[in-house]
């Protein structure tokens, strides 16, 4: 992706566009990327639920910590930063992508 001078302008990439109402297959749509309020995490480990509705991801780090006494076990601590929810058609699309990307 090319650096934009202005980083508050959204992105803006043309895209074939399925036809739609009165359009034909050749006509073209702007889909425009708005990244201002994007924020970028980092996690090393991931859960997820679900409910009759959505699937939920939750992000996180995984932190290995000392015993809490002398002898103890150590722990490892599931530190959750972020939560996305999806519905089913979205968690599918999402998981269909992941295969096609990485080939599975």
């Amino acid at each position: 992706m090319e650096a934009r001078n202005n980083a508050n302008l959204p992105d803006e990439r043309p895209v074939a566009g399925k036809p739609v109402g009165g359009q034909t297959p050749q006509e073209q749509i702007i889909l425009r990327f708005d990244e201002r309020a994007m924020r970028t995490s980092y996690a090393n480990a991931f859960r997820t639920h679900a409910t009759a509705e959505e699937v939920m991801l939750d992000f996180g780090i995984n932190l290995a910590g000392p015993p809490q006494r002398p002898g103890g076990q150590p722990e490892i601590i599931f530190q959750l930063n972020e939560r996305i929810i999806l519905n089913y058609f979205q968690a599918k699309r999402l998981a269909r992508n992941r295969s096609r990307i990485y080939g599975q």
